[in-house]
């Protein structure tokens, strides 16, 4: 019954990512987005469900098109169910044996074995730990690397700025999250108009 119970919340989150999930437009052109890529920052939302309080302590990286680059969750769920698990969603096409590699600061890497793909992208999840959330709060970025199916390494730097402020304090009001959407969405927006510009500008 537990089992089911954590099963459900991990892919209620996993869910939550799918708004903003790789829209399968081709392994090229999500490499390329890859250099116009928007992230979210830190942010820490919870929520009660079947008796459990589940907080999330979440980093998104989007590409200008919308789709998803990478995901990182740091799940904590108290009450009914006790569980406390380190997820990060990146797109399909991944070459799986490699797993994902983590490297904060340049220093040694870690590496997380995927545990399931769906169209949605593809699962890397470990039990969260105080040691992981220390290495987080004391370093200043950190780098996730996958290897697509053709064998091309795909790094996506994420800042650390703003993690300790996030797990630490108090988790965004219930309507923030789709303000910081719709901010998403509108920097996307500027972005996409800003290139399109360029282009238009280079062509003439």
């Amino acid at each position: 019954m537990m089992k089911k119970l954590v099963m459900k919340f991990c892919s209620a989150i996993v869910f939550s990512t799918s708004v903003l999930a790789f829209a399968g437009s081709g392994l090229a052109q999500q490499q390329n987005n890859a250099n116009r890529a928007t992230a979210s920052g830190w942010f820490k939302t919870c929520n009660d469900r079947d008796g459990s309080k589940v907080c999330n302590v979440q980093f998104r990286v989007v590409a200008s098109n919308g789709a998803n680059l990478t995901t990182l969750n740091l799940v904590e769920i108290t009450g009914k169910v006790e569980r406390r698990v380190f997820q990060i969603v990146v797109p399909t096409g991944r070459s799986l044996p490699q797993g994902i590699v983590l490297q904060v600061d340049g220093k040694r890497a870690t590496t997380i074995p995927y545990l399931f793909c769906r169209a949605q992208g593809c699962n890397a999840e470990v039990r969260l730990d105080d040691n992981l959330v220390n290495v987080f709060k004391r370093g200043g970025s950190l780098e996730i690397a996958t290897v697509n199916f053709q064998g091309q390494n795909n790094p996506v730097p994420i800042t650390l700025k703003g993690f300790t402020a996030a797990y630490d304090g108090p988790p965004v009001k219930r309507e923030d999250p789709a303000a910081r959407q719709q901010n998403l969405a509108d920097q996307l927006k500027k972005k996409a108009e800003e290139l399109e510009n360029q282009n238009s500008g280079s062509s003439n």
